[in-house]
C-alpha cells in the first residue's frame, strides 16, 4: 500500500539525500524505539522459529488477548490485509471511504463487488447481508478515533464479516476491541507495528481472530515469512516501555503544535480533529495539494496529496506529526507560501 509520498524520487528532483528531506507525508514516529547500533547480537545462521513463538509472547505481552483470540503475524499490515481477503474470498466487500485506494485495488483483483460508504455523512447505512466489512480506527487519513460499539452491533445484525485495521490506535491510547472477537468470531482485528515504533523498514504486521479462524488462515501461509532481523528488532521495540509512554505524550502534544502551525498559515479551510499521529487538511478556495507540495519542495518538505484517498480531492493534503523542530521548519516554510 501507499502509505505516503516517493522520498526517493522527491529527493532526486530537489537535489538531496533522501535523509535531508523532511517527510510529513508518512505516518511513522519520527522517534525509533531501538537505534540500529543498539540492537543485541542476532543469529543469523539458523532459520528462524517457523512458528514465531518468541515473537508472538512479545507481542501478546504488549497487545493481550483473551483467551480463545490467536494471532498470525505478515510482513507488514498490507500483507496481512492481501492474505485475509484471499482466505476469506468475499462476495461482497464494503469499505468505509476515505481509505486507501489499495483497498480497493485488491478487492478487484479478488472479484469482489465493492460497496463504498461515505463515514463522514452516511456512517450508519445499512450493508448488505453476509458481506465483508472494512473499517479503519483511527480512520485514515483524518485521524478520527470512533466508538466501535454501535457499529460493531449493526454490522453483527447482518451477519457480516468485519475486518477493523487497528494500525494507528496505539498512538491515541485508546483500546482495542479485541475483547469482542470472544462475543463475535467473524470479527478480525489487523494491526502494523512499524508506525508506532518508527521502522518502516521493519515490515511486521499481525492479525487477531478466533483461534479456528486463525488456523484456517494459516493454511495458506508459507514458513518464514519474517526475517530474524525484523523479529529481532521488534521484540527489543516491543519491550521499550519508557518509549511506548514518552510516544503517548508526545503525539498530543506535537499534534497540536501542527494544528497550530497548519492554522496560523491561513492556506486551510478546514483541519481535521484527528487524534492519531497525523491532521488531515483541506486548502481554501479549492487550492491545490500539487502546488503546495511545489512551493515545498525548495524547504525540502515532503507531504501527502490526498486525491488517491476515496472521497477526497487535491484539495486535501496529509500532515504526519513530526518533532517541535520539524514543525518549526513546516510553520516557517508555510507562512512564505501564497497560492
Amino acid at each position: 500500500m501507499k502509505h505516503g509520498g516517493n522520498i526517493y524520487r522527491f529527493a532526486e528532483q530537489a537535489g538531496c539525500r533522501p535523509d535531508q528531506v523532511l517527510d510529513f507525508s508518512a505516518n511513522i514516529n519520527p522517534e525509533q524505539a531501538v537505534a540500529p547500533a543498539s540492537l543485541l547480537p542476532i543469529a543469523l545462521g539458523p532459520y528462524a522459529d517457523p512458528e514465531y513463538t518468541l515473537l508472538i509472547q512479545a507481542i501478546k505481552a504488549r497487545y493481550p488477548t483473551p483467551d480463545g483470540v490467536e494471532m498470525e503475524v505478515f510482513n507488514g499490515a498490507s500483507a496481512a490485509i492481501f492474505a485475509l481477503l484471499r482466505g476469506l474470498a468475499p462476495r461482497d466487500l464494503v469499505l468505509y471511504a476515505p481509505l486507501y485506494v489499495e483497498y480497493a485495488k485488491i478487492a478487484g483483483q479478488l472479484g469482489c463487488t465493492l460497496h463504498a460508504i461515505d463515514r463522514f455523512s452516511r456512517l450508519t447505512a445499512a450493508v448488505p447481508a453476509n458481506s465483508t466489512v472494512i473499517f479503519v480506527n483511527p480512520s485514515t487519513p483524518d485521524g478520527r478515533l470512533y466508538d466501535m460499539r454501535e457499529l460493531l452491533a449493526q454490522w453483527r445484525r447482518a451477519d457480516c464479516t468485519v475486518i477493523v485495521d487497528e494500525s494507528f490506535l496505539g498512538f491515541c491510547g485508546a483500546d482495542s476491541i479485541v475483547d469482542q472477537i470472544t462475543q463475535y468470531d467473524k470479527l478480525y482485528l489487523i494491526k502494523s507495528l512499524s508506525k508506532f515504533y518508527g521502522c518502516a523498514g521493519i515490515r511486521i504486521g499481525f492479525v487477531l481472530a478466533a483461534a479456528p479462524a486463525i488456523a484456517a488462515l494459516k493454511r495458506f501461509e508459507p514458513a518464514w515469512k519474517l526475517s530474524s532481523f525484523d523479529m529481532a528488532y521488534i521484540q527489543q521495540a516491543l519491550a521499550n516501555e519508557p518509549f511506548i509512554e514518552r510516544t503517548l505524550r508526545q503525539t498530543a502534544r506535537w499534534r497540536e503544535l501542527l494544528r497550530r502551525a497548519l492554522e496560523a498559515s491561513g492556506l486551510f479551510e478546514t483541519i481535521y480533529p484527528g487524534q492519531a499521529n497525523f491532521l488531515l487538511a483541506k486548502l481554501a478556495h479549492q487550492g491545490d495539494g500539487y502546488r503546495l507540495q511545489q512551493k515545498l519542495a525548495s524547504s525540502r518538505i515532503l507531504i501527502r496529496v490526498c486525491d488517491n484517498f476515496t472521497g477526497l480531492s487535491k484539495s486535501h493534503v496529509r500532515f504526519a506529526v513530526k518533532d517541535e523542530q520539524a514543525i518549526a521548519r513546516l510553520a516557517q516554510a508555510l507562512r512564505d507560501i501564497q497560492l
